[in-house]
């Protein structure tokens, strides 16, 4: 941990100076140290925004605040700004952007945080795959980050109407989630460089989740919200229908109709180095081999998301596999799957507050445990 600033336990942020330093370079030639740590992860249920999501708010706002203000708050667009892209992208979603700036005191920095308009840019691996098969649609994936810098909370909402149930991520984004119809969205991010005018990809999954029924309806929705970076995102709902969905801001989503899987490229290998430090291409070809035998099941797709490859243990990777999540969209319920662990299983309509605690070895990258340095660089953090 920085030894300048404290980051709350299961915080999402993207350490200041930590995040401009965590490059390819660092990673190879710094030996990350092994500790064991307890990950919490937590279910929360508040319809509405509300006093616990208000709480653990003021509880990471000032690891956030670091975040968000690496490069300076001259680099951050203003209030008028992310009003403005909310209204003419996701209209729907400002009630709910207006009531949390509201919870979290009314701030305009919270404010223009909270929009997830063109935040600063941040990688992460993961590993996605929809399932159509056997009367049991569902959608599998891995997510692969620093243990420390992630929600870990499972929350359970309905702030437009619909009830979802999602991995958050900035307090409202999400990572993965399903919601009452039975969609269910993930995403993996794309293997690009490309940073471009938009919003955090799971300002996107929210704005799905909270308005759209189906798979139809999603990808007709994607068409009008423009992301930050290039992502891939998984579709999948409980007609048996399933996409995957290759954005980026520098052109048009294109889309791939079926059972599918992604890791971190768009068709190609354009970031070797990140392609190389997360190991996509062997994951890749983990996830299709298993998509193509006729004798796979859903339960042996969700054992290969437990193994190696498409599994990266914590114990050796500093970049590893927080968690994966296997969403049942007819059933309306999601597992929390670990190699070693029973599973957490939570279904939509009886989630109740609750905590998990796992005790796991994790690698730790050295930068976290220096004072804290921060060379201005366009370097950014990624898995």
């Amino acid at each position: 941990m920085l030894a300048s600033e404290t980051v709350p336990p299961g915080s999402a942020v993207r350490l200041a100076g930590y995040a401009e330093r965590m490059t390819v370079r660092h990673l190879h030639e710094e030996t990350p140290a092994r500790h064991l740590a307890e990950v919490t992860f937590r279910s929360v249920v508040e319809l509405q925004p509300g006093p616990e999501l208000g709480s653990r708010f003021q509880a990471a706002w000032p690891a956030y605040r670091n975040w968000f203000l690496r490069d300076g708050e001259e680099a951050r667009p203003s209030y008028a700004l992310c009003r403005r892209a909310l209204l003419a992208h996701v209209p729907e979603l400002v009630p709910t952007w207006e009531r949390l700036v509201e919870l979290v005191g009314g701030g305009d920095l919270e404010a223009r945080f909270l929009s997830l308009w063109e935040p600063p840019p941040f990688f992460a691996a993961c590993s996605i795959a929809t399932w159509t098969r056997d009367g049991r649609p569902g959608l599998v994936r891995t997510y692969d980050y620093v243990p420390a810098l992630c929600e870990t909370t499972l929350l359970t909402s309905a702030f437009n109407g619909r009830r979802t149930i999602a991995m958050s991520d900035c307090l409202w984004g999400a990572l993965d989630g399903m919601n009452e119809d039975g969609l269910a969205v993930a995403v993996s991010f794309g293997g690009r460089r490309v940073v471009g005018r938009g919003f955090a990809v799971t300002l996107l999954v929210r704005y799905l989740l909270d308005h759209c029924a189906d798979v139809a309806e999603a990808l007709i929705a994607m068409h009008a919200v423009p992301v930050s970076l290039a992502y891939n995102v998984a579709l999948v709902d409980r007609s048996g229908a399933a996409a995957l969905v290759v954005l980026a801001p520098d052109h048009e989503p294109a889309v791939i109709h079926g059972e599918v899987c992604a890791a971190n490229r768009q068709g190609r290998t354009e970031w070797h180095e990140h392609a190389v430090m997360s190991e996509t291409v062997v994951r890749e070809a983990a996830m299709a081999a298993a998509l193509a035998d006729p004798a796979m099941t859903r339960d042996g797709l969700e054992r290969v998301f437990l193994a190696e490859p498409v599994h990266r243990p914590l114990e050796r990777h500093t970049w590893g596999t927080v968690y994966t999540t296997s969403y049942d969209v007819v059933g309306r319920s999601v597992r929390l799957l670990w190699p070693s662990d029973d599973p957490w299983e939570v279904h939509l309509d009886a989630a109740t507050p609750g905590e998990l605690t796992r005790r796991t070895m994790v690698t730790l990258p050295p930068l976290l445990e220096r004072p804290r340095q921060v060379p201005r660089t366009p370097e950014v953090i990624f898995a």
